[in-house]
């Protein structure tokens, strides 16, 4: 069935950049617009100015593979959807995007817990669908072989199949929470464990993968990774949770502070010591890239807003 609009749809791609209009990439953006998306490789071909700068005005944000959207206009060979888990819509390629099948709902969702990886048409066979990204829910659909899994594609086709090892061990709604008591204190760690991982990873206005990211989806991509969904932007970000005070702080919480320009920045308090001040992780435009320093003490004036992030159901 093809797409129209008033349906929904799904990103077919590993990463599908929204864009602000559909004349706003330009030649070197080609890369970001097919099947598969290059992200890795667009990213690289990026000067550090375009991907803090550049992209500002031209790029909303990005959805990855699966992301259910509605699709609200054709034009062309574009599509102009809304994607309700970020509260944001722009333009993406028609090729970027499938309709649901019917059973799009069956199996059970788990998260990739790997940097990136590929789905391929059988246990090692050909790559379907390359560049799958931390954070991206996969719903498996049958018993694994030799450390395959099974996993739906978005609309009408065969199952995939990922190496298990690159999965989270346990689907999303069956993932064990600790007692209130300690919720708080182990979600903080496994989120400054999350964004660790994604350290030196290239700084991307909007963007949300393994390949490029900005502040805030950093912050929304690892919280994602513990099935916490929260606000994509910085404005609701700042809204969300519970305001702390700075010597509160725990591992995890989010400080917004002004940085590059950027008067709400968002970062991620990763460690704090009796006297010193603490460190935060942060995707800089700055820096391009995420990084983790501590705060000076010439910052903590610049503090706008101190948020705790909800870990309970």
């Amino acid at each position: 069935m093809p797409i129209a609009p008033g349906q929904p749809a799904l990103i077919a791609v590993a990463v599908a950049t929204l864009w602000a209009e559909p004349s706003a990439p330009g030649p070197e953006d080609r890369l970001a617009l097919g099947v598969p998306s290059a992200i890795r490789e667009w990213v690289a071909r990026l000067t550090n100015e375009i991907r803090a700068h550049g992209l500002k005005g031209r790029v909303r944000s990005q959805c990855l593979l699966g992301t259910r959207v509605e699709v609200e206009t054709i034009e062309d060979q574009w599509a102009y959807v809304s994607c309700t888990a970020q509260q944001t819509a722009g333009w993406v390629p028609i090729d970027q995007l499938v309709y649901p099948a019917e059973d799009d709902s069956a199996g059970k969702v788990h998260l990739v817990s790997a940097t990136a990886t590929a789905i391929r048409d059988e246990p090692g066979g050909d790559v379907a669908i390359p560049g799958v990204t931390l954070g991206t829910r996969l719903r498996v659909v049958g018993p694994g072989y030799r450390g395959w899994l099974p996993v739906a594609l978005p609309g009408p086709r065969q199952p995939g199949w990922v190496p298990q090892r690159d999965l989270g061990a346990e689907p999303i709604d069956e993932v064990k929470r600790p007692n209130p008591a300690t919720a708080m204190i182990a979600a903080g760690l496994d989120a400054v464990k999350l964004a660790q991982q994604l350290l030196e990873i290239p700084y991307l206005h909007g963007g949300v993968s393994a390949y490029g990211i900005d502040a805030p989806g950093l912050v929304w991509i690892v919280y994602r990774q513990l099935g916490i969904d929260v606000p994509r932007f910085n404005d609701a970000l700042m809204e969300t949770g519970e305001s702390v005070d700075f010597d509160e702080l725990h591992p995890g919480d989010l400080i917004f502070l002004e940085h590059g320009g950027d008067k709400k920045m968002p970062a991620i308090v990763a460690e704090r010591g009796q006297t010193d001040l603490p460190e935060v992780i942060f995707s800089s435009p700055v820096y391009g890239k995420v990084v983790i320093e501590s705060l000076k003490h010439s910052e903590l004036g610049q503090i706008a807003s101190c948020r705790r992030i909800p870990t309970g159901p």
